[in-house]
């Protein structure tokens, strides 16, 4: 079979400036695609329909490979035929209007409450940052605020007489979100008594939550904060802030919060995003019923 695979890769390389690498890629998809025809008795390319390229993915995704890599081979096959017609070297583009798989989404991770209780018992509530780190924490857990909002919060935007912080949103939307007396209490003694020592004499600094040098910590900082603890709390999941998030909203819908008080504390435009915390608390549910309630087995 005259598979113009050169001439393609060429074009590729030459039109649409891909990377060796990519190019790699698209080459070895067609390749595998080409052979997976001549072992079929396929002989030439324009007896190749879109029956015998849906049968190629459908024996990809029956080998077991990821949502990614199948719509990693169609791209490279519509472009594959997009360059024969072009060339017409075919009559007609088989792939055209071929839409790609979508992934399925990933369950959040979530952590136990134990794993959570770990977790926060790890820093040193006597150093300035080990306590700065614990108030981080609880807040995240106390909250379920986002990291981006947890390091943009000022010393003014959390009321601790009232229980309640004010953060914003990357789109610049403000929410009030109440926090749980533990953080509260924790807030207040990492102002009270750590964190002028973290200013460095920088006192017109408003960030609440202050780096080595004195100035507002980053989202970057904060996640080698927080993968450090979980090490030392022996968390084997590769967790992020976010994890906190996740966890957060799961308690509370396994402790019976509903659903449209857990979409306003999260700050979800819609209820649609929530509901995937739902599931996940009905299954943790029927673990514990299972698990402890005498006739469930």
């Amino acid at each position: 079979m005259e598979s113009h695979l050169e001439p393609f890769i060429q074009y590729l390389s030459g039109d649409k400036g891909l990377s060796s690498s990519t190019l790699e890629s698209y080459g070895r998809d067609v390749t595998q695609f080409l052979e997976f025809m001549e072992e079929r008795g396929t002989a030439g390319l324009e007896e190749m329909n879109r029956t015998h390229i849906m049968l190629y993915l459908g024996s990809l995704r029956g080998a077991g490979k990821a949502a990614a890599t199948v719509n990693r081979n169609t791209v490279s096959l519509r472009a594959y035929f997009h360059f024969l017609l072009k060339e017409r070297l075919i009559g007609q583009d088989p792939t055209l209007d071929m839409e790609s798989i979508k992934p399925s989404k990933k369950p959040p991770m979530i952590l136990s409450i134990e794993e959570i209780e770990r977790l926060l018992a790890v820093p040193d509530e006597a150093a300035p940052q080990g306590m700065r780190d614990k108030t981080m924490l609880e807040l995240l857990y106390a909250t379920g605020i986002r990291v981006t909002e947890l390091i943009s919060l000022d010393v003014h935007d959390v009321n601790t007489e009232l229980r309640f912080a004010r953060c914003s949103a990357a789109s610049g939307k403000e929410r009030v979100v109440p926090i749980g007396m533990l953080a509260a209490e924790c807030v207040v003694r990492y102002i009270s008594g750590m964190r002028d020592k973290l200013l460095r004499g920088n006192r017109e600094e408003k960030a609440l939550f202050l780096n080595s040098l004195g100035g507002r910590l980053t989202r970057q900082g904060f996640w080698k904060i927080i993968k450090k603890h979980a090490r030392e709390a022996g968390i084997e999941q590769d967790i992020t802030p976010h994890t906190l998030r996740h966890s957060f909203a799961a308690h509370l819908l396994e402790g019976g919060a509903d659903l449209r008080s857990v979409q306003q504390m999260l700050g979800h435009s819609d209820i649609s995003t929530t509901q995937i915390y739902s599931g996940i608390a009905r299954r943790n549910m029927k673990e514990v019923y299972e698990s402890h309630h005498p006739r469930a087995k």
